[in-house]
């Protein structure tokens, strides 16, 4: 348990917090490039000069069609003959990008960026006084626009992933300590020692609760100054009111983990069905999916998914500076799955005496 405890949250933060990222670079782009003018190359600059896109080689079609089939392109460029000319002249021409659609996600960020760059080389046919009919654009009229992100100006996709790793982090420690405590006590013996006793149900499930309450609490402690120190996480809203949070989340997983090991017998049997749980949390929480692109039916099981809650509520808080009123429903929610998970593990417990 010792490793568990202290291993987990500095592997997790450092590993996670720099692998698990939304952003796509390198894309490994072949160019056919069809009609080798001024205008052609201008346009692969273009996208030879974006941070997303590396440009491997130049080739003909069906060689760039052998790069995809390889796995060593993921995006191959198309430029026609006469490229330039039909610019000058039809005012419109079209150009072919072909994307590795394996993941679905990668494709549609590829093609995104594809179409950033594509528009922006138009826009600079525009400002530079041609226009698709090779006429001189006059009076032209500039619209400046100007974006400003809320919560994340610089879209640091580590300020988006840090505070949901410490969820999975409170998770994952809160949930497999206490779901090997009991079956540990199991295949010692001493279970037998302490159903002898006269202490009563409640403090024996007190007794298995409360150490690990104070764990998960010291550990989320470490992991937030984790995530300060080493990835600058903002804190806008107030700490009191996460660690409250944190307060009321905890006997949540605790009890999910204290269910788990009334109803196993092995601890390696505690742990699988954990992992099951705790894949399913995950997945379900909206920490790499958001829960608004999930079908309707998974919106019925995120409402039962405790973690999408806490998930909610770290996000809202740390990057928001959401204060009580705007996360009292998801508070509530936490503490009725609290009183469910450790009423459902003292019955357990009692049944299986």
């Amino acid at each position: 348990m010792l490793p568990m405890i202290f291993l987990i949250p500095i592997i997790q933060m450092l590993i996670l917090a720099n692998a698990a990222t939304f952003e796509m670079k390198n894309i490994n782009t072949v160019v056919v490039n069809r009609d080798k003018s001024p205008e052609s190359r201008r346009l692969v600059n273009k996208f030879q000069g974006s941070p997303f896109f590396q440009i491997n080689r130049s080739l003909d079609l069906s060689g760039a069609l052998q790069e995809i089939e390889a796995d060593r392109a993921d995006m191959v460029l198309v430029i026609p003959k006469d490229f330039e000319k039909n610019i000058f002249i039809k005012g419109h021409v079209p150009v072919q990008i072909l994307v590795n659609g394996i993941n679905q996600n990668s494709a549609s960020l590829i093609y995104a960026y594809s179409n950033s760059v594509i528009q922006d080389f138009n826009k600079n046919l525009h400002l530079t006084g041609l226009d698709y009919n090779k006429k001189r654009i006059n009076a032209m009229k500039k619209i400046n626009t100007s974006a400003i992100y809320w919560y994340n100006p610089r879209l640091n996709y580590q300020t988006y992933m840090v505070p949901g790793i410490l969820v999975i982090l409170v998770t994952i420690v809160g949930m497999f300590l206490t779901g090997m405590n009991i079956v540990r006590e199991k295949e010692i013996g001493t279970i037998e020692q302490i159903n002898v006793t006269p202490i009563r149900k409640y403090h024996f499930i007190a007794g298995k609760l409360l150490p690990f309450w104070l764990i998960g609490l010291l550990e989320f402690a470490f992991g937030l100054f984790l995530g300060e120190i080493l990835f600058d996480i903002p804190f806008v809203g107030s700490l009191w009111l996460i660690f409250f949070a944190v307060a009321l989340y905890l006997p949540v997983v605790l009890g999910v983990g204290l269910f788990i090991s009334t109803v196993s017998n092995t601890q390696q049997q505690a742990m699988f069905i954990s992992f099951f749980f705790i894949i399913i949390f995950i997945l379900m929480s909206g920490l790499f999916t958001p829960i608004e692109s999930m079908p309707d039916w998974a919106h019925i099981i995120v409402k039962l998914n405790p973690v999408a809650y806490f998930m909610d509520i770290m996000r809202m808080v740390l990057l928001k500076g959401s204060g009580f009123q705007d996360i009292s429903d998801k508070l509530l929610s936490l503490f009725g799955y609290g009183v469910v998970y450790l009423s459902l593990a003292a019955v357990w417990y009692r049944k299986k005496q």
